[in-house]
């Protein structure tokens, strides 16, 4: 039987221990900022613009084959470029010096769309095929060039850090290795880790709508056909499969309005009827 002294100041120990982890990932979240010159807003990122390009063309090949590679129709690849790049080209997400690639996915049966740090952009042959307008394409665009402009990904990897190493305190104070029933502490700690993340996923999502509107528009294109492409998520399946709360993104019925107050934001007086659907 161990001795109570010992066992207390064991315990001790490690709350030392985590209070010294914990301090040390927040106070180094909290010290890593810089200035987003497109979206305005001071993000708390620490890699680098260059870092991130680079992350997302090593990751590129390897997201690629996850979907069944790139898709061989040439025709296919070419309208995808001609629509990415239009709205880079005409639009303030050019602004930022971003290595932006669009990539069709051969997949023709998961319905997705997705971006990689630094602007590599990707959407399966199942999305491509649901959608019915040039318009709905670059809605689609638009919005996964908004997560590349916002620097989804570097946020997404500092808090990552940030919660590993609060769980990693967490872990460490109310984890015993002589008391087996401790280890359920441990499992929840994770548990909150994963729902924190997933809540900043849904956040960037409503930013990425509200981004991919501008974006859009200033690129001649008519932004209502992102609500088009919300009914078309909504009709494929997106966002169903459980509670909203434990979803990385939200409900496409519950961004509409969302997209719909963006769009009076930038068209207070009506959407121009010259732009492109």
């Amino acid at each position: 039987m161990q001795p109570r002294g010992r066992g207390c100041g064991g315990g001790g120990i490690r709350f030392l221990i985590a209070g010294a982890i914990a301090l040390f990932s927040v106070c180094t979240y909290l010290s890593n900022t810089q200035d987003n010159p497109i979206t305005g807003e001071k993000q708390r990122v620490d890699i680098s613009p260059e870092q991130e390009i680079a992350l997302g063309l090593q990751a590129a090949p390897q997201m690629a084959q996850q979907f069944g590679g790139l898709d061989p129709d040439p025709r296919l690849q070419e309208g995808i470029d001609e629509v990415g790049q239009r709205i880079v080209d005409n639009s303030s997400a050019g602004k930022a010096k971003w290595r932006f690639e669009f990539h069709a996915l051969r997949d023709n049966r998961t319905v997705n769309a997705f971006a990689l740090p630094g602007g590599q952009i990707f959407i399966t042959r199942a999305l491509l095929g649901r959608l019915k307008t040039e318009g709905q394409l670059a809605g689609v665009l638009a919005h996964e060039v908004a997560h590349v402009v916002a620097r989804h990904g570097a946020e997404h990897i500092a808090k990552q850090k940030l919660t590993q190493g609060l769980t990693g305190a967490a872990v460490i104070a109310t984890t015993d290795p002589s008391d087996p029933r401790t280890y359920k502490n441990a499992a929840i700690a994770a548990m909150i880790g994963q729902l924190v993340n997933m809540k900043f996923g849904r956040e960037d999502e409503l930013e990425s709508d509200k981004l991919g509107v501008r974006f859009m528009s200033e690129a001649g294109y008519d932004p209502r056909a992102m609500v088009q492409v919300m009914q078309i998520l909504a009709e494929s399946g997106g966002g169903r499969g459980g509670p909203e709360f434990f979803q990385t993104h939200p409900n496409p019925e519950n961004r509409v309005q969302k997209i719909k107050q963006a769009i009076q934001e930038v068209f207070p007086n009506g959407v121009p009827s010259d732009l492109k659907r």
